[in-house]
């Protein structure tokens, strides 16, 4: 994989500014973690380099200070939303947060549920937690929220939420994905410290948009089309600007929240420390990108992606136009299509020569494999066949699995499975070819060839089954499908 990205450096210059940051207040700060502690994919994709659990690392030196808030929006419960990445709802992810964070030694000290009002789901999650002996709060909706400044800072607004207990004196406010009211939760609690005599300070840890990046640039319009579902839309500061006569990149949720966090600093201390909403953040990512040109064509490569995953979900009927309109336009303003992508092109190509279920994926050097179905295996095993046997140098011609071998795993599949399809999916490729290594040294070297395809393009031209899907992210393989459902 290209690098673009210093993690080391990231990793010492972001500690230090973090440690900085809680320097200015006393006894208490809450820390607004946006996107992800760890599993942060989204970043190491569109900055090689980046390691999905960066933030964990840094945060584990001085763990005996930290306590973790996880959050969950009420209205995510009820629609049962999933993290695309992991395929999981969120209100499973909030138990597996916290085993990771408990496992990692982080105190997670509690769950707050916001925008609650009594939704069924939200209370039936409630009660799940309380039984598994965890303490459990709620947010509730606050009318005219974010605007109504007067409101939100009063014993009618933020005096109503439960006050989260806290012992420790930086507290990590975090959740499964965006738009979960980490923000909210933050400034709650400041406004309950205060009735309560306690001085406590807020930060902001987000990595996305990039402020010091420009406004157009891939790395920033990558993150609109991860959050087109939310309609995030990235703005320079307007603050900032006035403030200081230069230009920061943020966006809508944060500028249109900055008067009321003002208003509640202002009401607090008598004063504000921070003189915009780009002030409120600690990010240092932009800092630490090596090679510009290779994060620009990983960000261009992730807004394809984000494009087929939104079509992909709207033939499943999980997604609305609006959000596929959204990625559409980004295209406009990254200067690209679908094409850009090598593999998409290519995968396309292969159909129309073969008049079967096409594949393609893209090495490092810019090697284009391809693949079809045949009557033994499906379009994605197929290629990971391929791409292996060419990067072990093998002859494209060699049957690594012998027919005598996939015919009877294809008789198991159809007669005692119930399987309509008897193609063999990528796990079961896998699986055949570890057996026969034992005894095939082509076999052992073609998967000794699997970690080089972390970080790969690859194209699919029909949605790939569960099985599949997971396969490939768990190589670390960028996948597009078309969104064409696969026939049984």
């Amino acid at each position: 994989m290209k690098i673009g990205f210093d993690n080391e450096k990231y990793q010492s210059i972001q500690s230090e500014h973090i440690k900085e940051r809680i320097s200015q207040f006393d006894g208490k700060l809450y820390l607004e973690l946006g996107g992800k502690l760890f599993d942060d994919h989204h970043a190491s994709r569109i900055l090689p380099g980046f390691q999905p659990d960066s933030k964990l690392r840094m945060f584990q030196k001085i763990s005996d200070s930290i306590e973790i808030v996880i959050v969950i929006s009420a209205t995510d419960i009820e629609k049962n939303k999933k993290r695309a990445d992991l395929g999981i709802t969120y209100d499973e992810d909030v138990l597996r947060l916290r085993g990771e964070f408990i496992n990692r030694g982080f105190k997670v000290g509690s769950v707050v549920i916001t925008h609650y009002n009594g939704q069924p789901a939200a209370i039936s999650f409630k009660q799940r937690l309380e039984r598994n002996g965890i303490r459990t709060y709620c947010h509730y909706l606050i009318e005219g929220y974010p605007h109504d400044v007067k409101l939100i800072a009063s014993d009618e607004g933020f005096g109503k939420n439960d006050y989260v207990e806290t012992d420790r004196p930086l507290v990590i406010v975090t959740a499964p994905g965006p738009g979960s009211g980490k923000m909210a939760v933050c400034l709650s609690q400041l406004y309950n410290e205060h009735k309560r005599g306690i001085r406590a300070g807020y930060a902001k840890f987000e990595t996305f948009p990039v402020w010091n990046l420009p406004l157009k640039h891939p790395v920033n319009i990558a993150y609109e089309a991860a959050t087109a579902d939310l309609n995030d839309v990235n703005m320079i500061d307007p603050f900032h600007l006035e403030a200081y006569n230069k230009i920061a990149i943020n966006y809508n949720r944060d500028v249109e929240i900055y008067p009321v966090l003002n208003a509640l600093f202002e009401g607090i201390y008598g004063y504000n420390p921070y003189k915009s909403p780009t002030d409120m953040g600690v990010n240092m990512v932009g800092f630490c990108i090596s090679d510009d040109s290779i994060c620009d064509e990983a960000s261009k490569n992730e807004i394809i992606r984000r494009y087929y995953e939104a079509t992909n979900k709207m033939a499943m009927g999980a997604c609305n136009e609006a959000e596929i309109n959204k990625i559409q336009l980004l295209f406009n303003q990254a200067r690209i299509t679908t094409d850009y992508r090598k593999v998409t092109v290519a995968a396309k190509r292969f159909l129309k020569e073969t008049n079967h279920t096409s594949s393609a994926i893209e090495l490092e050097d810019g090697t284009v494999i391809c693949a079809h179905s045949s009557d033994l295996l499906g379009c994605s095993a197929a290629l990971l066949l391929n791409v292996m046997k060419y990067l072990a140098g093998i002859n494209h011609e060699l049957r690594l699995i012998p027919q005598s071998m996939i015919e009877p795993i294809q008789h198991t599949k159809i007669n005692y499975l119930g399987s309509r399809n008897p193609r063999l999916h990528t796990d079961e490729v896998l699986v055949a070819l570890s057996v026969l290594s034992e005894n095939d040294e082509n076999c052992r070297k073609a998967l000794e060839q699997l970690p080089k395809l972390r970080g790969c393009q690859a194209h699919c031209t029909v949605m790939l089954s569960d099985v599949d899907q997971k396969i490939f992210k768990k190589l670390g393989i960028n996948l597009t499908c078309e969104p064409v459902v696969k026939k049984p």
